[in-house]
């Protein structure tokens, strides 16, 4: 069965990527925890301090311990949301969702996901505007055993990528940003020329090894640019006590 505190670590993480214990919700005290696991104190807290360390859990003195919420300064450096860039921006922003369905995934693409063969998915297009125009057509897979809140979800509130972040705290991700040229159906939605330079973004996220989303977002190349500012590693490691 494993070692206790990771059945507990489990279980909470379980509660909370499905949606049954939402950000600010307080989790069962220590003392709760101990009578349902049959556990000694320490093996409760081991497990709240890998919750801590995931980013699933804060722990507040005298308190007790709430499932965390998303760092907007985090999500914004760290995973682009378009909608929340272009109000800091200063622009108007609006989306619409093209399509969506729930599918099981392929061998092909369970190869390409490192995911199990037949897991279901829901896959969206999802088309941004700024200021009146197409600014970036989504294409995004969201994993259903991850996160089986986006199976009855709209999105009319919010473009998926904020209602993810605002859902599912990730622990890792991967950005390829290249150079393509747009297809047929992407020209058309973006309202360019086929074989018109595009910036193509396919991200991936992950919760604890488990894969919450895939998506590739085109920009088109003369409407857009990603842009960070950087300073050398020895100067960061100078500054740090």
């Amino acid at each position: 069965m494993g070692a206790i505190h990771q059945r507990i670590f489990k279980d909470i993480e379980a509660r909370i990527l499905s949606g049954d214990w939402r950000p600010g919700d307080r989790i069962p005290i220590e003392h709760d925890l101990v009578e349902q696991y049959q556990c000694s104190r320490m093996t409760v807290s081991k497990a709240l301090a890998i919750l801590v360390e995931r980013g699933l859990i804060v722990r507040r003195r005298k308190a007790g311990s709430f499932v965390a919420s998303p760092q907007i300064d985090r999500t914004v450096m760290d995973i682009q949301d378009i909608s929340t860039e272009a109000a800091l921006a200063g622009y108007e922003h609006r989306h619409e969702i093209l399509s969506r369905k729930i599918e099981r995934l392929d061998t092909a693409e369970a190869a390409q996901l490192q995911a199990p063969e037949g897991s279901e998915v829901l896959r969206l297009q999802c088309l941004h505007i700024v200021d009146g125009k197409p600014i970036a057509i989504e294409r995004r897979l969201i994993l259903l055993d991850t996160v089986p809140l986006a199976r009855d979800e709209s999105f009319a509130g919010a473009p998926p990528a904020k209602w993810l972040l605002s859902q599912v705290p990730w622990s890792k991700a991967r950005h390829v940003i290249r150079a393509v040229s747009a297809d047929a159906s992407t020209a058309r939605v973006l309202l360019m020329e086929r074989g018109e330079p595009c910036l193509n973004l396919i991200r991936q996220t992950w919760q604890n090894e488990r894969m919450v989303t895939h998506v590739e977002i085109m920009h088109p190349g003369d409407r857009f640019q990603f842009a960070s500012v950087f300073q050398p590693a020895e100067k960061r490691s100078r500054r740090q006590p």
